[in-house]
């Protein structure tokens, strides 16, 4: 460190901690401070709807981009949801010379987001009206840079908060504390869809670029607000000289002969099945049901309550000694008769079977996660729960990034050689991608049999602690 650097240091620890946005003495969370923290997770949730929900509409109807492209940006950041092990691991150990931990991680993650969120809306007015080959051209890489830096960005802000909730609440209420952070991630997003619906309701470029770049100034103003106080000087921990759990030794304990295997299997069948639907959803009502922008962006809203439902379906199932797998099954059944309203209310023209089809799909998708996340937290010796979640999220993450970019590739090579217009029109490429789906729920089915049984366990108490994170 230079002479100059040093002496910086010394005039920032020195100046009052009142002064200054740090948590010096705070002992657990208070509920203002967990209330301010959740504005991360609301930060991200705003992100995700508007990815998910709003833009992958906009670009494919409104805008005539190809579903491949369109689903391969939204995946993009699904995709590279497991370096949160690595993120996790280096807020772990970081040690600012400011003295923090995690806030520095957090506050990257944010920048990392609003360059995103900034970089779209203008590469997107590229690609839109671009007079030139290179033009277009360089409004792609544009907006496959924005929602890689989105992705980064909420990954690595989600991970760190997440980890700094940890860190300052009591040990007995560490996992309702991150459960109350995952439910406000929800509540944002449906939040998040009835304003963006709002907003583009009547769509127009310019409120397009007025909206995320809106979105993209507010993710900065909530995680300021959020990060005021909330981590003191020197809160990393001291260096431990014991050496680490080899990741082969883990994988061994948490294996259990074979089972985690066939858990995580299902897992991504399960996540496979639910979610390449993911990019399609919204066009096929605006396409096929002739459906505005904002009644579209309100399925993230319909999905984001179903799913909800879903877990509040497993916590009564847990609750009652029902085994997760038999549980996470059920949700794999309510996903049949979902994605069998979404195929015919398009046929029957009935938008109210379509959100039907829509809330199902977060219902029995909630509960099959939340199912599998539970039995992959029972498999995990004591101590090495975060091995077991770190596995799950990531065979999910991959599942659901796979799958949505699968989905969006071939609903544009099914209409581009009009296989199956004969029978079932211009909803083709749609229904032949649910009805992958559906197949893929009989696999998973297939999958959790052996591990189901019909013995209840023990009741025990489960609530917002057991939701996943």
């Amino acid at each position: 460190m230079s002479a100059f650097a040093a002496r910086a240091v010394r005039i920032w620890r020195a100046i009052p901690a009142e002064l200054l946005p740090l948590a010096e003495a705070a002992e657990g969370l208070p509920m203002g401070r967990l209330l301010r923290l959740s504005l991360v997770q609301v930060s991200v949730g705003m992100a995700l709807a508007l990815l998910n929900g709003t833009l992958n509409r906009v670009m494919i109807v409104e805008m005539g981009i190809h579903a491949g492209l369109v689903s391969a940006m939204i995946a993009l950041p699904l995709l590279i949801a497991p370096v949160r092990a690595l993120i996790g691991q280096k807020s772990d150990h970081h040690r600012s010379v400011f003295g923090w931990r995690r806030v520095p991680y957090i506050w990257l993650g944010t920048m990392a987001q609003f360059g995103g969120l900034a970089l779209i809306p203008m590469s997107l007015m590229l690609m839109g009206h671009a007079p030139t080959a290179s033009g277009l051209l360089a409004g792609e890489m544009g907006a496959l840079l924005g929602f890689f830096l989105v992705g980064i960005g909420l990954h690595t802000e989600q991970t760190a908060a997440l980890a700094l909730a940890c860190d300052a609440a009591p040990e007995d209420k560490r996992p309702r504390v991150v459960a109350w952070m995952y439910v406000s991630l929800l509540l944002a997003m449906v939040l998040s869809a009835l304003v963006f619906g709002w907003l583009l309701d009547d769509f127009t470029p310019r409120r397009l670029f007025m909206a995320v770049s809106g979105a993209a100034m507010v993710t900065v103003g909530l995680n300021i607000v959020a990060l005021w106080k909330q981590e003191g000087r020197g809160s990393a921990p001291q260096r431990s000289d014991d050496a680490p759990v080899s990741l082969i030794a883990s994988w061994r304990a948490f294996d259990r002969g074979g089972r985690a295997r066939r858990m995580l299997v299902a897992v991504g069948l399960v996540t496979m099945a639910f979610n390449m639907q993911d990019v399609l959803l919204e066009p096929y009502g605006g396409e096929i049901l002739g459906l505005s922008v904002g009644a579209t962006t309100l399925l993230t809203a319909i999905w984001a309550v179903g799913s909800l439902g879903g877990f509040w379906m497993a916590q009564r199932g847990l609750r009652m000694g029902r085994d997760a797998y038999l549980l996470a099954a059920y949700g794999a059944i309510i996903g049949l008769p979902a994605f069998a309203a979404v195929i015919f209310s398009g046929a029957l023209d009935a938008p109210w079977m379509f959100r039907t089809g829509a809330f199902l799909i977060g219902l029995g998708g909630g509960l099959a996660s939340v199912s599998l996340l539970h039995a992959a937290t029972a498999l995990a010796e004591e101590g090495s729960f975060g091995f077991a979640i770190g596995a799950w999220g990531a065979v999910q993450a991959s599942a659901a990034g796979l799958s949505i970019a699968f989905g969006g590739v071939l609903r544009d090579w099914l209409h581009a050689s009009g296989a199956g217009r004969t029978v079932m029109g211009e909803a083709a490429p749609y229904v032949l991608v649910y009805h992958i789906e559906i197949a893929l729920l009989f696999a998973a089915l297939i999958a959790l049999g052996p591990m189901v049984s019909r013995a209840r366990t023990a009741a025990r108490p489960v609530g917002l602690a057991e939701f996943p994170s």
